[in-house]
């Protein structure tokens, strides 16, 4: 759409006719997450529409799903966000354990809680240590990179893999612990939240991340709640919503989750919310511990049928996933495939408000806004 504007440039000066120009912001840009493509349209340097096309990393999650038995979809459910494989993979077991009516050992209830914390604070590190990368501020993910290894170490430990961990099974987690792992992990535990202090001080002492990241890019509560987006964004802009408190699964119901919140809605308020989280998550990790040794001796999993049947009937499981609320609806018809799986992942949903906070703003703002929520292209994509 072509409108004209007049200008006017010192006395007397000549009726300028200009246009808006539409500029592509990936699908392959070195200031983009993966292949997200952002079509903008611009009036000068002010951005007057937006409009984010997904698909570009499609994989067909979804009909994948349906191939596969309830065992083989936990390889594929770790890989949409890879950021929260642990987490991804829970919702599974979680929604065909609930159709199968089976109870999980007390043991791996509070070790997947445990992982699952660990799980969300090496996502936390990555975006904490990515996004000032993305401004221009090098330093912090090195910082960032150094506790996640620590944390990485005691993962790849258990289960064998650094990012698809692959350790959730129907009926509990795939092996026993192994031996002195408890007390590694509570070392490392220990070791990270001695150091996130560093991280702290290197990002949110720093005047300048803190100019371009205050006040920019505010989502208001009405639009996250239009838009279904959830997770820290969301309670950046004061949704205090949380699946862990609100609807607990796991050992939830016996830990205090502390729910991080923030009432600014800008990208600053989105970042503190992040970091304040893996403070929280390394409460929780603590407390999982502390449970996990006062714990009799006893099965970390069930033994399973060599086929695997879900009984008929239909069922919905939901996480607060590190990104936000990631769901599966799993509809059975007494095979050892689901006749339906339908996954509702954080970044679909989250990434489709940017439609109406990106207009208005600057295009050398659209960075900081566009890294400030948080998402993983796969898990659009999905």
């Amino acid at each position: 759409m072509t409108t004209e504007r007049i200008v006017g440039i010192g006395a007397g000066a000549k009726e300028l006719a200009t246009e808006d120009m539409t500029l592509n912001i990936g699908p392959q840009h070195p200031s983009t997450h993966g292949v997200l493509r952002v079509k903008l349209t611009l009036d000068g340097e002010r951005i007057s529409a937006a409009e984010p096309i997904v698909g570009y990393m499609h994989r067909g999650a979804e009909k994948l799903f349906e191939v596969r038995d309830f065992r083989q979809i936990i390889v594929l459910a770790n890989r949409h966000d890879w950021l929260s494989a642990f987490s991804s993979e829970l919702g599974v077991v979680l929604a065909v354990e609930r159709m199968l009516g089976m109870e999980v050992p007390a043991r791996a209830v509070w070790t997947r809680t445990l992982l699952a914390e660990l799980n969300r604070i090496l996502n936390h590190l990555m975006f904490l240590g990515s996004y000032p990368l993305e401004m221009g501020a090098i330093t912090p993910v090195f910082y960032a990179f150094r506790e996640r290894e620590v944390l990485q170490r005691v993962m790849e430990e258990i289960s064998g893999g650094r990012m698809h961990y692959m350790f959730n099974r129907v009926g509990g987690l795939k092996e026993e612990l192994p031996a002195g792992w408890t007390a590694r992990a509570r070392t490392a535990v220990s070791e990270v939240r001695a150091r996130m202090g560093d991280i702290d001080d290197i990002i949110m002492g720093n005047e300048i991340f803190r100019a371009r990241t205050r006040g920019v890019g505010v989502l208001t509560r009405e639009q996250i709640l239009q838009y279904g987006v959830s997770g820290p964004i969301a309670r950046a802009s004061g949704v205090d919503f949380d699946l862990r408190r609100d609807e607990p699964y796991l050992a939830y119901g016996d830990l205090d989750v502390r729910v991080v919140t923030r009432s600014e809605g800008d990208c600053l308020a989105r970042f503190e919310c992040l970091l304040d989280q893996v403070h929280a998550s390394l409460d929780l990790a603590d407390a999982c511990l502390d449970r996990m040794a006062e714990l009799p001796p006893g099965p970390i999993n069930q033994r399973l049928p060599k086929v695997l049947k879900v009984p008929e009937g239909h069922t919905y499981a939901w996480t607060e996933n590190p990104l936000g609320i990631n769901g599966y609806y799993l509809v059975s018809r007494g095979e050892k495939t689901p006749w339906r799986l339908k996954l509702r992942s954080a970044s679909f949903n989250n990434i489709q408000v940017l439609t109406e906070l990106l207009p208005g703003n600057l295009v050398a703002d659209m960075i900081a806004i566009l890294g400030s929520m948080f998402f993983v292209v796969g898990d659009i994509d999905k």
